[in-house]
């Protein structure tokens, strides 16, 4: 080999790094601006991605809301409902009770007018035996009478229809009761008829 053809041969070894380093920079620069643009791709569809799961989890807790909304509403209805129910029967109950309170008064009406002789007849105690299954079917609903006579007047229980004269009670107080009055457990459903000493 000549010196020429070693010198040739040198310069092209020593040429050959450059451009393979060159060649090697080149890829290593387009591989970082791929992998740049890979990473900005990824970014893109990662904050793409976030947004996504983020509306999907503002619907997903909107719905939750919505439903919770709506199982309350629907329980607070049901409640409703039941307390209507309960107040209507409760309402009927109670009308059918006044209906029946003029059927009482008939019977003590009636007791008053019987005979001390004629007391242990037949028909008599029978009568007093329906009257006293009565007051205890009224009883078991719930109904009693208003005990009023020597007691204070009070509007709430009491109807005045009359005043008297009596030294031997109390102005304001009640001397007679005329019609009985009655409650269906806290509620008045009929007030006594009464006379107050003025």
């Amino acid at each position: 080999m000549t010196r020429k053809e070693q010198k040739e041969e040198k310069a092209s070894a020593d040429t050959k790094p450059e451009t393979e380093k060159k060649a090697d920079g080149k890829e290593e620069a387009a591989a970082a601006d791929a992998s740049a643009k890979d990473d900005k791709k990824t970014a893109f569809f990662n904050k793409k991605n976030d947004k996504k799961e983020k509306e999907l989890q503002d619907k997903i807790d909107a719905l939750n809301d919505q439903l919770r909304r709506q199982m309350a509403e629907f329980d607070n209805y049901r409640k409703r409902t039941d307390r209507e129910k309960e107040q209507m029967f409760s309402n009927g109950e109670a009308n059918v009770i006044e209906k029946i309170l003029p059927v009482v008064d008939n019977f003590e009406r009636g007791f008053d007018t019987v005979q001390d002789e004629d007391k242990d007849d037949a028909f008599v105690k029978g009568m007093q035996k329906i009257y006293s299954q009565l007051q205890k079917e009224l009883t078991d609903l719930g109904v009693k009478p208003i005990d009023c006579v020597g007691k204070p007047f009070d509007p709430s229980f009491h109807n005045a229809v009359q005043q008297v004269e009596d030294d031997t009670k109390e102005s304001g107080t009640v001397a007679v009761e005329l019609q009985k009055g009655y409650m269906y457990h806290d509620k008045v459903i009929r007030h006594s008829m009464v006379a107050v000493v003025s």
